[in-house]
């Protein structure tokens, strides 16, 4: 049970390690692309190619569709980046459950943007859990983690990539062993949410000292972008790294993209113009030329 290019990797583990799919659920296909045509998910398309059987109903609340989930019998759910509540009749259909793959060290970061938010609130590392999973939000206990320290100037597109892989060796590791796994329940400290991202958070604010300002960016990026004005135009900012300099904050220092922020500097290693494609630095500045001096922002 998936949907994005997150889950991709799971299936194609499991498929690999020898275990029966009887089904993959994913979210419905939806309006995409500038002919808005229907287009399914990254899992629905992989799982079409692999000849696997597809389910995609909008909703598992009704009893239609959980009679449906429960009539194939299955013995575990595997769940990662699904995007649909399940109901306890669902949790409970499977003959051993549902475990989950939570792109998390749990309990910090239960919901929705695990990666983003670790990278913005500047953590040192984060990881996968393989979670038991039960009625509340990334509550249950967690059967086996795996951490992986965080790169000074990785992107959320990067550790994405990087823990989706982690979280398919994860998961055929899990259920290799399954029945000499011991769950072990969440502290109740150190819980926090990672709550989804809202576009408003991506304007960057050059007051804000330089490892804020990073982090920010590299959280945001591929998507939804952070974003500053240059000479009017908005510009997508989508990597950065920590620089020597300092001056007026959203000051540009040099010719290699250093902007000054409220204490230190950022380097900006990659950016896009709207309606192009993301260059890093050296590439966009030829096109686009902002010279030392300029000042960026509203």
């Amino acid at each position: 049970m998936g949907s994005p290019d997150f889950s991709v990797p799971v299936l194609e583990a499991l498929v690999s390690a020898g275990h029966e799919i009887v089904c993959v659920y994913c979210q419905p296909p939806r309006p995409a692309g500038r002919g808005k045509k229907d287009r399914p998910t990254p899992v629905h398309a992989r799982a079409d190619a692999m000849g696997l059987e597809v389910r995609h109903p909008v909703s598992l609340k009704s009893e239609e569709a959980q009679a449906a989930l429960a009539a194939l019998d299955a013995d575990i759910a595997v769940v990662v980046a699904y995007g649909l509540i399940l109901p306890q009749a669902v949790l409970d259909a499977p003959r051993l459950g549902c475990l989950n793959i939570h792109a998390s060290l749990l309990p910090r970061w239960r919901g929705a943007a695990p990666i983003h938010r670790a990278i913005m609130a500047g953590d040192a590392e984060t990881g996968v859990c393989i979670m038991q999973m039960e009625a509340g939000l990334d509550t249950g206990p967690v059967l086996l983690r795996r951490a992986t320290a965080i790169g000074a100037e990785e992107t959320t597109g990067v550790l994405h990539d990087r823990l989706s892989a982690i979280g398919a060796e994860a998961i055929v590791e899990a259920l290799d062993v399954l029945p000499s796994l011991t769950p072990h329940a969440q502290s109740d400290e150190g819980v926090t949410y990672a709550a989804k991202i809202d576009k408003a958070e991506a304007a960057v604010d050059w007051t804000r000292a330089a490892v804020e300002v990073s982090r920010q960016i590299r959280g945001l990026s591929p998507f939804p972008g952070a974003w500053t004005l240059a000479d009017g135009a908005r510009i997508k900012l989508l990597g950065a790294a920590l620089a020597p300099g300092s001056g007026p904050p959203g000051t540009v220092l040099d010719d290699a993209f250093t902007v000054a922020c409220g204490t230190g500097a950022v380097r900006i290693t990659r950016a896009q113009r709207a309606g192009k494609g993301a260059q890093d630095a050296e590439t966009f500045l030829r096109g686009n030329p902002i010279p030392k001096g300029a000042q960026l922002g509203g």
